[in-house]
């Protein structure tokens, strides 16, 4: 057998959860080869090259179910080193279209706006594709170093059929959704997604999510969701999300699963028990958590639903009418009925800029600290930067965080934000950042049930077939770490930092990252299920 890489010594978190195992790891052809370990026969193997890998350990390259790097491999050299850091922690598998946005689908006439009210969400001038075969394509011209793979987002669905219009779809423009998903899921896309905080994801009511969280039924795929609401009324949410569920028979998938802002405080202790009770039940439903205390999103979702009715431009000029603006004001001084109102929730003490990439002097400083009536900053802001304001928002507590993580259904996404500034640490940081903070120096969990919850457990909840394992025959995506040194150097000053204690990551066979640095290997491809 003629392999192109050996990997001897190491130990194998084979990603099940099974207790770590000798064995040397090989590569043939592009998939896995297991060899017991046997010193007598090392060296007759053959490899064109060998790690040797005393005191390491070889796991599954790790499965990022949560990401929003849908464009950041066609901002060309804008986007290269932004698109770095999720493989140089160790991800070989990213899952994009989240949060109900995604690069697609959408009707030829709705394009133009679409893409124009896009920039804000994926950081600059990206294209808008009516299908799931033209993001794969044009994306399979843009060389990567790690795997990439979409859900369907439902407010992409929706703008790119009926546009940014705060009303009930018609039941043919559902139709037409429903048509659109149904052709992207057959073309090999993850699942449906929602982001219903969102604009125009909030604008759909449960029945119109039902309706198309069928189709991903017919076809295996999840339904995927930022659930309506993470604060206040997250309970509530929650049992809409599992409405959604049973009715259209999906399997649920809660994003980035948290109680944030201080009136949700706490709510883990109610909302896990209450997953856990529905997996006794039989209905089929995980979530995904990154390990920070801290939130990132745009600027524009601090402000109310009604005020982005119509895309950035609506709200930009709404922004400019001192009546809309005041009422803006008031809106998140008091609240609006079914809306998570983050301000509201925590004050504009706990915002800070990540991006603006005209004012970067702002970026590090929260909304309250650039000067002024806050809420006027913000809105001046937004006006300045043409709503394209990326924000971290500090709402999170420590026992909350590690209550999901600690949860046996709860697997790691780090909803990367690959966008210019200081963006959130969680893009170069969170695998690394469990395995050493949680996993090793707190023990909330053992090495094997780490890698498990980034690898076996994601790979089996999207159908990422002959991924997240290391067995004869998988594919060869790995990671080799150090468990004693692995750890994230991502800051909130310096948010690209690469990791410490990960001395190779292997994509497709090939080492796409050796001690940190990024080789010239660009063997990613889009994946198709």
């Amino acid at each position: 057998m003629n392999l192109e890489l050996l990997i001897r010594g190491a130990l194998v978190a084979d990603g099940t959860g099974a207790p770590l195992r000798p064995a040397d790891v090989g590569v043939a052809a592009g998939r896995v080869v297991l060899f017991p370990r046997d010193p007598a026969v090392a060296h007759e193997r053959g490899a064109a090259r060998v790690i040797e890998a005393e005191g390491l350990v070889v796991a599954p390259g790790f499965i990022d179910v949560h990401t929003h790097s849908d464009a950041v491999t066609l901002l060309g050299e804008r986007g290269r080193q932004l698109a770095a850091a999720p493989v140089r922690m160790g991800v070989t598998t990213e899952i994009c279209g989240n949060c109900g946005s995604s690069l697609f689908p959408a009707l030829p006439e709705r394009v133009p706006a679409l893409r124009r009210s896009s920039r804000a969400g994926f950081g600059g001038d990206i294209p808008i594709f009516q299908d799931y075969g033209a993001f794969v394509e044009a994306h399979r011209q843009a060389p990567r170093s790690n795997h990439l793979t979409s859900l369907v987002g439902h407010g992409t669905l929706r703008a790119g059929v009926m546009g940014y219009e705060d009303r009930p779809a018609t039941a043919r423009e559902l139709e037409t959704m429903c048509a659109l998903l149904d052709e992207a899921l057959a073309a090999g896309a993850a699942g449906l997604s929602t982001g219903l905080i969102y604009t125009p994801g909030t604008y759909g009511d449960t029945a119109e999510v039902v309706a198309l969280a069928r189709v991903a039924a017919r076809y295996g795929r999840p339904y995927v969701t930022h659930l309506r609401d993470e604060m206040s009324r997250v309970e509530e949410a929650l049992e809409e999300a599992v409405e959604i569920a049973r009715a259209s028979g999906a399997a649920l998938h809660v994003s980035h699963h948290k109680t944030a802002g201080r009136h949700g405080w706490g709510r883990t202790e109610r909302t896990l028990p209450r997953i856990a009770a529905l997996r006794e039940q039989g209905l089929d439903i995980t979530c995904d958590v990154y390990p920070y205390t801290e939130g990132s999103t745009s600027l524009s979702a601090m402000f109310p639903p009604w005020a982005n009715d119509g895309g950035t431009e609506a709200l930009l000029e709404r922004l400019r009418d001192r009546a809309e603006r005041e009422r803006m004001r008031r809106a998140i001084a008091e609240g609006v009925p079914g809306w998570e109102n983050t301000v509201g929730n925590g004050g504009w003490d706990r915002i800070s800029v990540a991006g603006a990439t005209g004012h970067p002097e702002v970026e590090g400083r929260t909304i309250a600290e650039l000067g002024g009536d806050p809420f006027d900053a913000a809105a001046e802001l937004l006006l300045a930067e043409q709503g394209e304001v990326t924000i971290i928002s500090h709402s999170m507590r420590e026992d909350d965080v590690v209550r999901v993580l600690a949860s046996e259904f709860a697997m790691i996404g780090s909803d990367g934000v690959p966008k210019p500034g200081r963006p959130h640490p969680r893009l170069a940081g969170t695998f690394p950042r469990v395995l050493g903070r949680y996993s090793r120096d707190q023990a909330l969990f053992s090495l094997e049930t780490a890698v498990h919850k980034m690898t076996g457990m994601a790979a089996e909840r999207f159908g990422l077939d002959g991924r997240g394992v290391v067995r004869d025959g998988a594919h060869a995506d790995l990671v080799l770490l150090d468990p004693r040194t692995v750890a994230d150097g991502a800051t909130y000053t310096d948010p690209l930092l690469p990791p410490t204690g990960l001395a190779a990551v292997v994509v497709a066979g090939e080492v796409a990252v050796e001690d940190g640095t990024l080789t010239a290997r660009r063997p990613g491809r889009i994946l198709a299920l």
